[in-house]
C-alpha cells in the first residue's frame, strides 16, 4: 500500500502514545493511507462554529470532519483532522447558557476527550483530557458508549461490560469549561447494549441503560438460566449534592431491545424513553406513567421473511419551542415518523406516519432548516428535504 509521512504536530493527540526518552530527541512521524476511510461512523448535528450555525460533525474511522450544509443542502466540508485513534462514539453538548456546543469523543486511547472547535485557526481544539483505562477497543474499558445530560451537566462513558464512568462538566470563574474527577457506576456481571442522558429538565441527571445480568446464567452450564435471563432497563441518578451516582431504578422488559431515543423533557415534553425492540417501539417513564406500546409497521408485499422480526436501527429528533417529533429508521431502510399523543404530562398514544425510504444508515440528523442528512451504509449520503 503506498503511504506518506505526517508529523504529528499537524494530528489531534487523542491516543496515547509511549515514546523511549532516548526517541524522544527524534521527530516524531505517523504513516496514513493516501485514500482515507469514506464511510461515517457517527453523524451528529450543532452549532459549533457560531451561535446559529447549522453544522454537522461526522467521524470516519479515525477522522473527525466538520460538514456545513448550504441554503441548498449541498454538503461542503470544512475541516477534516485525524485523531489517531479509532472513534468509538461522538456527541455534542453545550453547557447552560452556552451559545456553542462541544463534542466529547470516546476512542480506543482509553480518554474521554473534549473538543471545541476554533475558526480562526480551523481546527479542533482539545479543552479536557481525561484518562481513566487502558488502550484497545477493550469490552471492560469504558468507550463504547456516550450519554450526555441534555441541559450539558454531565456526562457517561460506558464499557460493554462492567464499567460506567460520570463526569460532571461546569464553569469556573473565567467562564472556561471544566470537568470533575469520575464517578463510578460499576455493576460486575454486566453487559450494557445502550446508554442515553434523559431529559429530566433541571433535576438531577438520570441516565438510561439497556442492561443484561449474566452471573446466574455464567454459573449455569445447563444454559437454562440463559434462556430466563430478562433485559432490564436501568435508570442511573447523579446527585449533585452528594456528588455520586446511585441506581435508581431497574426494571426487566419483556422482549429484547437494541437501543434506546431520548424523549425531550422539562417545559419541552413528558421525558422518559422510547425503546425500540423486536416489533415493537415502547414508551417508558418513572412514576405513574404506564408503558405505551405501539407494533412497527410492516410492507404489505414483503419480499424478506414474513416470519422475521422488524426492528428500528437509527433514530434523529427534531425539538422546536412547540413541539418535538422523532425520525426512526428500520433495517430495511424505511423512515418513519414517530410523534406522542399526551393528556396534560402523561403520554396516551404513539403514532408512526411512514415517511421516506433510504438505503439503512449509521447515523440521521434534522436540520433546523429543514433537511435530514442521511449517513447511509450502502450508499451515498443523503440530504432530504
Amino acid at each position: 500500500t503506498e503511504i506518506y509521512t505526517l508529523s504529528l504536530h499537524d494530528a489531534l493527540p487523542i491516543s496515547g502514545l509511549l515514546v523511549h526518552r532516548e526517541l524522544a530527541a527524534m521527530p516524531k512521524l505517523y504513516q496514513l493511507t493516501l485514500q482515507k476511510a469514506s464511510a461515517i461512523t457517527h453523524a451528529v448535528y450543532g452549532n459549533f462554529s457560531a451561535p446559529k450555525a447549522q453544522e454537522i460533525i461526522v467521524s470516519r474511522y479515525k477522522t473527525i470532519e466538520l460538514l456545513r450544509p448550504d441554503d441548498s443542502g449541498k454538503v461542503q466540508s470544512i475541516l477534516s483532522q485525524e485523531i489517531f485513534g479509532v472513534v468509538r462514539a461522538v456527541l455534542p453538548f453545550r453547557l447552560t447558557g452556552a451559545s456553542r456546543d462541544y463534542i466529547v469523543v470516546a476512542s480506543d486511547s482509553g480518554r474521554i476527550v473534549i473538543l471545541e472547535y476554533d475558526g480562526t485557526k480551523n481546527l479542533f481544539e482539545k479543552v479536557h483530557q481525561e484518562t481513566f483505562g487502558k488502550t484497545g477497543c477493550r469490552r471492560i474499558v469504558p468507550g463504547q458508549y456516550l450519554a450526555v445530560d441534555p441541559k450539558g451537566r454531565a456526562v457517561m462513558i460506558g464499557a460493554i461490560e462492567k464499567q460506567k464512568f460520570v463526569y460532571i462538566l461546569n464553569r469556573d470563574s473565567a467562564a472556561r469549561l471544566t470537568i470533575s474527577s469520575p464517578l463510578e457506576a460499576h455493576k460486575s456481571y454486566t453487559l450494557v447494549y445502550a446508554t442515553v442522558g434523559m431529559d429530566v429538565g433541571f433535576e438531577n441527571p438520570l441516565f438510561a441503560c439497556l442492561e443484561i445480568d449474566y452471573e446466574e446464567a455464567d454459573n449455569d452450564p445447563s444454559g437454562e438460566a440463559a434462556s430466563r435471563t430478562q433485559q432490564t432497563l436501568t435508570f442511573y441518578e447523579l446527585d449533585l449534592g452528594l456528588n455520586h451516582v446511585v441506581r435508581k431504578y431497574s426494571e426487566p422488559l419483556e422482549e429484547h431491545a437494541n437501543f434506546l431515543i431520548s424523549v425531550p423533557g422539562g417545559n419541552d415534553g413528558p421525558s422518559g424513553v422510547l425503546i425500540c425492540s423486536e416489533n415493537y417501539i415502547t414508551y417508558k417513564n418513572l412514576g405513574d406513567q404506564p408503558d405505551i406500546r405501539c407494533p412497527i409497521p410492516r410492507r404489505r408485499n414483503d419480499l424478506d421473511d414474513p416470519e422475521r422480526g422488524m426492528i428500528f436501527v437509527c433514530a434523529a429528533t427534531h425539538k422546536t419551542k412547540s413541539m418535538f417529533f422523532f425520525l426512526v429508521q428500520t433495517e430495511q431502510g424505511d423512515i418513519f415518523k414517530v410523534t406522542l399523543e399526551t393528556d396534560e404530562d402523561m403520554v396516551t398514544e404513539i403514532k408512526l406516519k411512514y415517511f421516506d425510504t433510504v438505503p439503512v444508515a449509521s447515523a440521521m440528523n434534522v436540520l433546523k432548516t429543514g433537511f435530514l442528512f442521511v449517513a447511509s451504509e450502502f450508499g451515498d449520503r443523503k440530504s432530504v428535504v
